[in-house]
């Protein structure tokens, strides 16, 4: 059986891409695209309207796409579907600050009427509202119209807010797509089915049998390119407020009542309204703040933050974060939370480790070194996986135990399964009209009021980041944050 078609097509649609010609466009959102044209679940008359401030020609947009995604696109299907894709696509240059693009671009939308129109604002939030006013000047923004938001959104809550209030002027609520694209991965998804599709895990899922749970997100890159931004930014706003306290949820929330987009965004609303306070006293003892100093990425030399293009000598941001939260209900009382994520790590890996406390008599000889307890580990890359780690009986004449796995996403047998990409399956769900794994207003604002109190205590402490070692897991204080309380990253075990 091949299943690599299968869920429903979209509904015919506009695909409006603002920031058509930049980095995400190009990395992300096309390739997305393409895959879902690929696997047909695009409507044959979809187009992909392509907007960037650039002076290119419909031809010299197409033959960049030639050069700079098709090389990056993988499988047989890239070269029967290539052609017809950007087919599809029509570029178009609009400038967000000036008026004549977007009457072009409604022109454009209003020739064919598509009963559903989505724009995506793949460019920096200051413009998001200007871009707002303009296609609300030119009449784009009617029942069909759906906008998507990129993170972040603001840099705190109060301008957060400002954003969400000018976009609602616009747009109601039920139009807004705040894209989390950890939330669209497989093995998130995978999650909610194992724990709720499953009696197995659920009466495990608690304080009694939980020891403490992981959630990292480790990139091997630096900034890159993107120093400017990045610096006004840190880990701690760019990260946390928004991937891991929504992996968090995903792992915490009670279940829904139902598959339904309010049913599960409720639940994960309930749980960061749980998330206990880190009052400002509590910040050092809770809370690490590193930033990467000089050292090696791949074996090849790499410079410190603050040698970074674009980055002040002086610059205090953060580009590691480690965080002990604790959840208030009675689920979850009682048991840790860690919180981690960090640029120039010494590998690229996002995972949520489900650590099950050890059995209260030790029956079988255990050798040095192997790991206690049971573990659920679900990794969201750079491979996604369920596995669940056991220990057995050592084979021969010995009662010692070693450690064994079980795979919980392996296709079955004869089943060929194409994996569908993050943005593939969110990008897919606003033209189908899918909220659920979007980020509501009222879960965005809570995120940010929990996160607070952290960012003005760095503030007003002035305290300087903890430097590590490029290629490193972090700073020392990142162990021993885990290690006051007895426990140890997964990777330490």
């Amino acid at each position: 059986m091949d299943s690599s078609k299968t869920g429903a097509q979209a509904p015919d649609f506009d695909f409006v891409l603002f920031g058509a010609t930049g980095d995400l466009a190009r990395r992300k959102l096309l390739p997305a695209l393409f895959d879902a044209h690929a696997a047909g679940a695009l409507h044959p008359r979809g187009r992909i309207l392509a907007l960037g401030s650039q002076p290119l020609s419909h031809e010299a947009y197409l033959a960049m796409l030639d050069d700079e995604v098709l090389p990056a696109l993988a499988g047989n299907a890239v070269a029967a579907s290539w052609p017809s894709f950007v087919e599809r696509i029509v570029y178009l240059q609009v400038d967000a600050n000036a008026e004549p693009g977007f009457d072009a671009l409604a022109e454009l939308v209003n020739a064919r009427a598509a009963p559903v129109v989505v724009y995506y604002l793949a460019t920096a939030p200051h413009l998001f509202v200007r871009i707002c006013e303009q296609l609300s000047r030119v009449g784009l923004t009617d029942q069909r119209s759906r906008i998507v938001l990129e993170k972040p959104l603001g840099h705190d809550l109060e301008s957060s807010e400002e954003i969400n209030s000018a976009v609602a002027r616009f747009f109601a609520e039920d139009q807004i797509y705040r894209i989390d694209h950890y939330l669209g991965k497989e093995s998130v998804q995978n999650l909610m089915a194992v724990r709720f599709g499953n009696v197995l895990f659920e009466p495990l899922w608690r304080r009694e049998w939980v020891k403490e749970v992981q959630i990292t997100i480790a990139e091997e890159l630096g900034v890159e390119r993107r120093g400017n931004f990045y610096d006004g930014i840190g880990a701690l706003r760019d990260m946390v407020q928004n991937h891991l306290l929504q992996l968090l949820c995903m792992v915490a929330m009670e279940p829904p009542t139902s598959l339904s987009e309010d049913a599960i965004r409720d639940e994960k609303l309930k749980i960061l309204k749980a998330l206990k306070p880190i009052q400002p006293e509590a910040v050092a003892e809770k809370v690490v703040r590193g930033q990467y100093c000089r050292g090696a990425a791949g074996g090849d030399p790499v410079p410190g933050y603050v040698s970074e293009p674009g980055i002040p000598a002086d610059s205090r941001t953060e580009t590691f974060v480690a965080i002990k939260a604790e959840i208030a209900n009675w689920r979850w009382a009682g048991v840790p939370f860690y919180l981690r994520t960090g640029k120039r790590m010494q590998s690229r890996v996002a995972e949520i480790v489900i650590h099950f406390h050890d059995v209260p008599c030790a029956l079988f000889e255990r050798p040095l070194g192997t790991p206690a307890g049971n573990r659920l580990v679900i990794t969201l890359q750079p491979e996604e996986s369920i596995r669940l780690y056991f220990l057995t009986k050592q084979p021969g004449d010995t009662q010692a135990l070693v450690p064994a796995s079980l795979d919980l996403q392996r296709p079955g047998t004869g089943t060929r399964v194409r994996r569908m990409g993050a943005y593939e399956r969110l990008l897919l769900d606003v033209i189908r009209g899918r909220l659920g794994l979007f980020v509501r207003r009222d879960e965005q604002v809570q995120a940010w009021r929990w996160v607070a109190p952290i960012l003005k205590t760095w503030q007003t402490t002035n305290t300087p980041p903890k430097l590590y070692t490029a290629g490193t897991w972090g700073p020392a204080a990142s162990s021993a944050l885990l290690s006051r309380d007895g426990m140890a990253w997964h990777e330490e075990m």
